[in-house]
């Protein structure tokens, strides 16, 4: 999978998602981008988002216990920093997505590839 919240600005759009109050400190909030389901994290007055998908097993991530910047799969216990979409902890050993977050006037955007 790729680190979308490294790759170049000029290749991502920015989509408004929702405004950061409905999103406060240790919540998440689950999107949908075309086919990609996203799910958004603030931690610690920190915007992340990543793939809501495990790359071990295809379920979904989101609902997994956050520790630090990792969040822990529900189903298998795989684990994967929030920051990067990196695979931390078996089974999984295959990253996911992650895409940068920005916040203008109180509003959510997340970048996609164009």
């Amino acid at each position: 999978m790729f680190n979308y919240a490294q790759i170049e600005e000029s290749k991502i759009e920015f989509v408004e998602i929702a405004p950061a109050a409905e999103l406060p400190n240790g919540e998440r909030l689950f999107v949908d981008m075309g086919d990609k389901p996203i799910v958004i994290f603030n931690i610690a007055g920190q915007f992340f988002a990543i793939g809501d998908v495990c790359s071990h097993d295809d379920g979904p991530l989101g609902d997994g216990v956050i520790e630090g910047h990792h969040v822990v799969c529900p189903r298998h216990g795989a684990e994967f920093d929030v920051r990067t979409g990196q695979a931390m902890q078996m089974p999984a050993v295959v990253d996911i997505p992650a895409y940068p977050v920005q916040v203008r006037d109180g509003i959510i955007f997340i970048g996609v590839p164009k």
